[in-house]
């Protein structure tokens, strides 16, 4: 937990200047910022307005994925729009039916906009403007007669099912076999829409609908000018597409999911640069992910690196085939670590190699996890779970190489 609590902090402290919370602060829209780069997509900051319209505290919100907030009558039609805007990076505009601390549901327009990095054109973060809706629902249109209750105004006075828990949790997987139960279970899931359309509604009015994106710009325009003081800008449209390979946010979430240690490469870009770093990744070498993305791995290596087993793993990526070796590398701090390290290409749909994945795992805990998996089927695992995850996401056009 102490790790991921880094990571957030990392998200914001290495993309804007000291201050930018404070000036955040002063908005009294209620609005979350998560980063779709760190495993779960997890909230990142929340407005004093969003604790105040959800009953939650800054402590229980910041980690959680935008999920924890939906609840058994949740419209699914709308959350698979949501999940399906975050995987085209782009922004949406949709009704949603949230609840409370207390387990009340309330009407929200909910607006959703990424935030780009001006030099690579990755997304760094996603806006979410919430804007509590005042109007009453419209009946149901599928023939089936509803109570009309006003959901809206007071929620508290809903009748019949009781309110409990989330509709769905996150879910983590550090074996390929768990990673392929989830995928089947997701994909069961997201396949299945009946019941969407019996439930009740709310419409957003057009001042409303106003009211969230003029919130969206504003909150835009802050994390713009104080990105200007760190050097590292981001803006609200990606202007131009880089020379270096981009990750989708729903590829990242998804090998997010993987909780080992691991790098993704790109072998198609010049010097072989890091393109996707997970969160165990970070934590055994000590740097922060924008002083990993675009790298190519020797920067692991130091003085007393056998300059013959990395040639073997030159020689191994360039006969486009997997390695396993032990080399001795250094964290952030200059300690050196002793390196389990198996390397392997990863294909896409259509069959060619899209990157190669490193998985790494320190001497000395290399004995078997809770599973019982040895140390050479962990990795073994990982490396199928990221297959799967990128040809999945190859066949569904997303930006991996085709």
């Amino acid at each position: 937990m102490a790790s991921q609590l880094l990571l957030i902090e990392q998200s914001f402290n290495s993309r804007y200047s000291a201050d930018v919370r404070v000036a955040l602060d002063e908005f009294s829209e209620s609005f979350t910022i998560t980063d779709p780069s760190i495993s779960g997509h997890p909230i990142v900051f929340a407005s004093r307005g969003f604790l105040k319209m959800s009953g939650y505290s800054k402590d229980e919100v910041i980690g959680q994925n935008g999920r924890a907030f939906q609840g058994p009558r949740t419209n699914r039609r709308s959350v698979m729009e949501i999940r399906e805007a975050i995987r085209e990076e782009r922004p949406i505009q949709i009704n949603l039916l949230n609840y409370r601390k207390d387990g009340t549901p309330f009407w929200m327009l909910f607006h959703m906009s990424p935030v780009f990095c001006k030099e690579d054109g990755r997304v760094t973060h996603f806006v979410g403007v919430q804007v509590p809706i005042s109007r009453k629902p419209r009946r149901s249109v599928s023939g089936v007669e509803r109570n009309s209750v006003d959901l809206c105004e007071d929620g508290s006075r809903l009748r019949g099912d009781i309110l409990f828990g989330s509709c769905r949790r996150e879910v983590c997987s550090d074996t390929l076999v768990e990673l392929g139960h989830v995928l089947a279970i997701e994909s069961v899931l997201d396949s299945d829409s009946r019941g969407l359309d019996i439930e009740e509604s709310c419409e957003a009015s057009d001042v409303d609908k106003r009211r969230a994106a003029t919130a969206i710009n504003d909150i835009l325009s802050v994390l713009t000018l104080y990105s200007e003081l760190t050097g590292r800008l981001v803006c609200e449209k990606r202007y131009s597409l880089p020379e270096q390979s981009l990750l989708s946010s729903s590829l990242n979430i998804s090998l997010g999911r993987i909780k080992q240690s691991f790098v993704l490469t790109d072998p198609h870009l010049a010097d072989m640069p890091i393109v996707y770093a997970s969160d165990a990744f970070l934590r055994l070498t000590g740097y922060a992910r924008h002083e990993v993305l675009g790298r190519n791995c020797r920067f692991l290596s130091g003085v007393d690196t056998d300059s013959l087993t990395l040639n073997r793993i030159k020689e191994s990526i360039r006969n486009e085939q997997a390695c396993t070796v032990h080399i001795l590398n250094y964290r952030k701090d200059k300690s050196s670590f002793w390196n389990f390290l198996h390397i392997s290409p990863v294909r896409n749909a259509s069959g060619k190699i899209a990157y190669f994945v490193g998985v790494q795992m320190e001497e000395g805990c290399k004995n078997q996890d809770r599973h019982g998996l040895s140390p050479e089927k962990r990795q073994l695992s990982a490396v199928g779970a990221v297959r799967v995850a990128i040809r999945s996401l190859s066949m569904g056009a997303d930006p991996s190489k085709s």
